[in-house]
């Protein structure tokens, strides 16, 4: 499956069956790039996504959402969460090819070891998920993801289990296979958000959405001194909405 890379518009209000969780949402996420939903961690930030995604909440969306070619969006997304999600009985090859054989759609198996072969796979592909590390868990996951080859990805705090190296590794490594891509990531970090992202939506404990705009070069190095400013501007921003 392939398609063309368009941008996505939430508006709207997010209501649970007693109370609004969100009010007067508006979320811009721009074609080819990389956008956060940065925020603490329980304050709703996977509850967005999965309404994007079109995954089973117990919210409701008072709103809309909308993509700018006027497609519909539920079959052109895809999701890669934190925890891998990988089948213990399935082998890492057969794991990646899972979400095709599901939706019934054809792939190319040349295709499947070119993946395998990108994510560093290739010396592992027959082997299952228990003996894999943290890191090839993940890596079997974003190739799985990759397979899919929709325009649209979901990221929910995907690096969130991995020790720093491992970390570092896997941030460059879906950086650089997710080129091209519609990316919305969610992160409680603002060390990532501010290395990976061209804009970052806040979300406030005040029921708003701010947002920063940045400039490229993306991904930013680890070290580079603006993140490390935005870290802390970021990190400033988020505690002010909890005191």
């Amino acid at each position: 499956m392939s398609f063309t890379s368009p941008s996505i518009e939430l508006i709207g209000s997010v209501r649970s069956e007693n109370e609004v969780l969100f009010r007067d949402l508006r979320l811009v996420i721009k074609a080819d790039q990389w956008t956060c939903l940065l925020g603490s961690s329980g304050i709703g930030k996977s509850t967005v996504l999965r309404l994007i995604a079109g995954l089973p909440t117990h919210v409701k969306l008072d709103g809309s959402i909308k993509s700018d070619d006027q497609l519909s969006i539920s079959n052109r997304v895809s999701y890669m969460a934190q925890n891998d999600l990988l089948l213990p009985w399935a082998s890492v090859s057969d794991n990646i090819s899972l979400g095709s054989k599901l939706r019934g759609r054809k792939y190319s198996s040349e295709k499947k070891l070119k993946i395998i072969k990108k994510v560093g796979l290739q010396n592992h592909k027959e082997k299952y998920p228990f003996q894999l590390s943290g890191g090839q868990r993940q890596r079997t996951a974003l190739a799985r993801t990759l397979m899919e080859n929709t325009p649209i990805v979901l990221l929910d705090e995907p690096f969130g289990s991995l020790d720093s190296n491992t970390r570092e590794e896997m941030i460059d490594l879906t950086f650089k296979s997710l080129k091209g891509k519609t990316v919305l990531f969610v992160t409680h970090d603002p060390h990532e958000a501010a290395r990976l992202c061209e804009s970052i939506y806040i979300l406030e404990r005040q029921k708003t959405m701010n947002n920063k705009s940045l400039k490229p070069p993306f991904p930013k190095t680890y070290s580079d001194k603006s993140v490390f400013d935005l870290q802390h501007s970021l990190l400033e921003k988020i505690k002010s909405n909890h005191s």
